[in-house]
């Protein structure tokens, strides 16, 4: 099977961790991307740099990598050999999946060598 080709999206993204009761605030829904992620002990936002939330606590300056797809749920490893190339470059990830595709977002002062190494891996990597 071929390796996949990432792009590399134009926003950058803040991690905001509220409480896992808090409300999500409007602004959010109205963003062109965002992840929500909840848990009995926490409620994770992923919105662009744009959005402020007031939140118990944040993460700044990612940028995200989108695999292309679609791709079928059956599909196996695809983010354990991507996850395991980032690792190998010393690259901290941040993971977010949808139905269709997944999301590896890096820090903005690692963005140049992660597409570099997934470039050497075999990825096309798509910087626009």
């Amino acid at each position: 099977m071929p390796k996949q080709t990432l792009q590399v999206l134009p926003i950058q993204f803040v991690i905001h961790s509220l409480p896992s009761n808090a409300l999500i605030p409007q602004e959010v829904f109205s963003a062109p991307i965002y992840f929500i992620g909840k848990t009995q002990e926490e409620l994770s936002l992923v919105v662009p740099d744009t959005i402020n939330i007031d939140s118990d606590d944040s993460d700044r300056d990612w940028r995200a990598l989108e695999v292309l797809g679609p791709l079928n749920l059956s599909m196996v490893g695809i983010m354990a050999k991507i996850g395991s190339v980032l690792a190998a470059a010393k690259i901290s990830i941040f993971v977010v999946s949808t139905f269709e595709t997944d999301f590896f977002l890096v820090k903005q002062q690692d963005l140049n060598n992660a597409t570099l190494a997934l470039s050497k891996d075999g990825y096309k990597v798509i910087v626009d």
